[in-house]
């Protein structure tokens, strides 16, 4: 049914690397979120979760005198647009249909309008709810991509995911076909 799956996502070091550095705490909380939401906006789960999951990807940390800088952050941060490229090459890396690549690249590069001047975005849906998905798990002056999880705990969340965006996936189908 799907051609990568978060698992796979998950486990390639390119993850481990990005995502680990900007949260995956608040990266798997952003792609649980982006599920509920993908069912209200009528997205396809597995692109919301992929671009949820992904959307911080690009993120730099920006130090001063060996402290995180959340106002140096905000003032030069453009995680959006390195986040798109990496994950656009990350998903067809992994063999995820182009399109589908470009779709998740697209929502992880307009889930934040924090990188243009004057801030307005027209959205699509699977981009609304990948912005909504993040903006859930938000905490004050970034706080949210401080929140630890473990490995395992980590691992056993991705796979439920999997399996939820399985079954929604084939309760969709169903549905269409009755």
């Amino acid at each position: 049914m799907r051609n990568v799956t978060l698992l796979e996502i998950y486990s390639h070091p390119i993850t481990q690397k990005y995502v680990k550095r900007s949260g995956l705490a608040h990266a798997i909380a952003t792609a649980y979120n982006a599920l509920k939401l993908s069912i209200k906006y009528d997205v396809n789960p597995d692109l919301a979760t992929k671009a949820a999951f992904l959307h911080d990807i690009g993120h730099y940390t920006w130090y001063k005198d060996g402290e995180w800088d959340f106002e140096l952050y905000k003032e030069n941060d453009i995680h959006a647009i390195k986040g798109a490229e990496r994950a656009h090459k990350l998903l067809v890396r992994l063999g995820e249909d182009p399109r589908k690549a470009k779709q998740i690249a697209l929502a992880v590069l307009l889930h934040t309008d924090s990188y243009l001047p004057d801030g307005q975005l027209e959205r699509n849906n699977l981009q609304k709810v990948v912005a909504l998905a993040d903006e859930l798990d938000e905490e004050p002056n970034g706080q949210h991509h401080y929140r630890q999880i473990s490995n395992e705990k980590a691992l056993q969340q991705i796979k439920h995911l999997d399996a939820l965006v399985d079954a929604h996936i084939v309760e969709h189908i169903y549905r269409k076909s009755v």
